[in-house]
């Protein structure tokens, strides 16, 4: 989601310089080791969909062509597949971005894709797509589906997705059809929704991806690199592999790509060859390569003494001049180039949905405090920014609506400025008041005990229930603040 990182209501007009001493804040378990009695991770689901795809970008990067071929072993019977093309929500097609599905097969049979507007804006392809079944297929039966598709990319978009003409760039967020299916619940047909804030859902899926561009562009790429290829006339094809991934960001074009490690990740990071060339303000990047790595090098440790390890080999940063904050994608997060007052706190947020979206997933639509929320509160722990989440500025009259209230109602009910004050800053000042109320000690274990048990599924509010039985006191100011019975 793009990442508003401090409450605009504390900090009007206030510059905020934070520092954080070797990645250690108060209440953090101390450096150099594991938080003690960390449970054991669930594994990912054994009949995860398998998911082979390729990315062919044009010379200019303006577009895309891509496959996609997806098998599935659904736990319930399905009469069609239900695929999500989050690249036509209104935000990204008001950048200029959108997405088609070209083609499509089930079982090699040749099917009509039926597109639904889903939240789409008026005349922009539909934000659903669905594949009907040649027949109707029972729960444990593989099912193989086969996609073509085109991407065009927004040029200097602020979105997740787009392209610098000038700087030769190109940033590409959740570009690939989502197969939208949920193990136990079935297909989700959320609309998108008119403001920023994602509304994505996904199981894992084993990954095999294949971005093909001209000899001489990189790639800031997703999971492990497996290896490069000439593609001929000039082109060079990059392929990528993830075990257990939900979603997908690569960034292609003319970036500088470095690679170093943090404890046992590594990490890549990708900044424009030419600087800001192509974004509003132009001129030099406020942040190198090398500030970004110290950011990661300071904070990953710091939220792994809290949340456990970081749950893959890889990270890859790719720093995105035109967008003004950051978008977190399960071992890709894109950056805007911010300040150094802000930066830390900002890396600090997107690292922490690499536990709180990306292992633990959410139905971001639906609940999107259980992202939001938690990387919010992990953020301000590490960042020592316990002070600016205080459950007393959320008062009767003093919060824009509750803590769990879905996306379509904060879009109906003052926009993304109020979903930042609801769901980002009172979910995380009701976890900071429910930890101050038991101890340190006890909540944190709750909290990775609720990250073990959810790892690689989607969770639900119900999930943060049990983990938090044993607290009452926690459940007690959540309840307060409206994160269990929200409008709907």
């Amino acid at each position: 989601m793009v990442e508003t990182i401090r409450r605009s209501r504390a900090l009007a007009g206030v510059v905020v310089v934070l520092a954080v001493l070797g990645g250690c804040a108060a209440g953090v378990p101390g450096a150099g080791r594991s938080p003690a009695g960390t449970a054991e991770r669930a594994a990912p689901w054994p009949q995860r969909p398998v998911v082979d795809a390729t990315l062919d970008m044009a010379p200019d990067l303006s577009s895309a062509t891509g496959r996609q071929t997806v098998r599935l072993t659904p736990d319930t019977g399905v009469c069609e597949l239900v695929f999500r093309l989050w690249s036509n929500r209104p935000t990204v097609v008001a950048n200029g971005g959108s997405s088609r599905v070209t083609d499509a097969r089930v079982d090699g049979t040749p099917v009509t894709p039926r597109t639904e507007r889903a939240g789409a804006p008026d005349g922009a392809p539909g934000t659903l797509v669905a594949l009907p079944l040649p027949g109707c297929a029972e729960a444990g039966t593989p099912v193989t589906a086969e996609l073509g598709f085109t991407l065009t990319l927004g040029a200097d978009s602020d979105e997740r997705i787009g392209y610098s003409p000038s700087a030769g760039t190109a940033w590409l967020g959740t570009p690939l059809p989502v197969l939208d299916l949920v193990r136990g619940r079935g297909w989700v047909r959320t609309p998108a929704t008119r403001m920023s804030g994602e509304t994505v859902v996904a199981e894992d899926q084993r990954l095999t991806l294949a971005v093909t561009a001209r000899a001489g562009q990189q790639v800031v790429g997703a999971g492990t690199a497996t290896g490069t290829r000439d593609a001929g006339g000039g082109r060079v094809t990059h392929t990528f592999a993830a075990d257990a991934v939900r979603d997908v960001a690569v960034a292609v074009g003319a970036y500088d790509l470095g690679t170093t490690t943090v404890g046992a990740t590594r990490v890549h990071v990708g900044v424009p060859a030419q600087g800001r060339a192509g974004a509003p303000r132009g001129g030099a990047l406020r942040g190198s390569a090398q500030d970004w790595h110290d950011e990661v090098a300071r904070l990953l440790p710091a939220l792994e003494r809290v949340l456990g390890p970081y749950p893959y080999p890889d990270l890859w940063l790719a720093v995105v001049p035109t967008q003004s904050d950051g978008i977190e994608f399960p071992t890709h997060l894109q950056f805007g180039d911010v300040d150094a007052g802000t930066r830390p706190s900002l890396a600090a947020h997107e690292l922490a949905h690499s536990w709180f979206y990306a292992l633990v997933g959410n139905d971001q639509g639906r609940d999107p405090w259980l992202d939001e929320a938690f990387a919010t509160w992990a953020q301000a722990l590490v960042a020592g920014q316990r002070d600016l989440y205080r459950i007393e500025d959320f008062g009767p009259g003093e919060v824009a609506g509750p803590i769990g209230a879905p996306m379509a109602w904060w879009d109906r009910n003052g926009g993304f400025d109020a979903l930042v004050d609801g769901v980002y800053d009172q979910g995380a000042a009701a976890l900071f008041e429910g930890r101050d109320r038991v101890g340190a000690d006890r909540f944190d274990a709750a909290v990775r005990g609720y990250v073990a048990a959810n790892a690689h599924r989607v969770a639900a509010p119900a999930d943060v229930e049990r983990a938090f039985a044993g607290l009452p006191e926690v459940l007690a100011v959540l309840r307060e603040h409206g994160a269990f019975d929200p409008p709907r």
